[in-house]
């Protein structure tokens, strides 16, 4: 029944959310969860946010994938790829593509996405 589910899921909003996925019950999903990617084995904080078209998943030279804090923002169209752990209280930009570790209260925006401020809070920007 799960399976079934997910391809309802992948079908009707073109998502892909395995069955597998551990989500916290608070998790939102912009706009209907449209476009978005989370790797099975992806670990998701309390308290996140997850705008359309993000990828949250792993590269073909690493087994392990991305681990985000709690009260996480990732932008429209964010890539968050390979073995690394987003801080709590991080923003992402939209379309940012982000490959190293980032740590807490920090701003991340570019491709690469590097951190631009820190010491911020999330209310301040989402």
């Amino acid at each position: 029944m799960p399976k079934l589910i997910s391809l309802f899921i992948r079908f009707v909003f073109g998502c892909y959310l395995s069955e597998k996925t551990d989500l916290p019950k608070d998790l939102i999903l912009g706009y209907g969860g449209l476009n978005i990617v989370i790797h099975a084995r992806a670990r998701i904080g309390q308290g996140c946010h997850i705008d359309q078209s993000v990828t949250i998943g792993g590269t073909s030279k690493k087994l392990n994938v991305p681990i985000l804090g709690n009260d996480v923002y990732v932008g429209a169209g964010a890539k968050i790829l390979g073995d690394i752990t987003i801080g709590d209280n991080v923003v992402i930009g939209a379309n940012s593509v982000v490959v190293k570790s980032i740590p807490p209260n920090s701003l991340v925006v570019g491709i690469p996405g590097r951190v631009i401020k820190t010491g911020i809070e999330k209310k301040d920007y989402v």
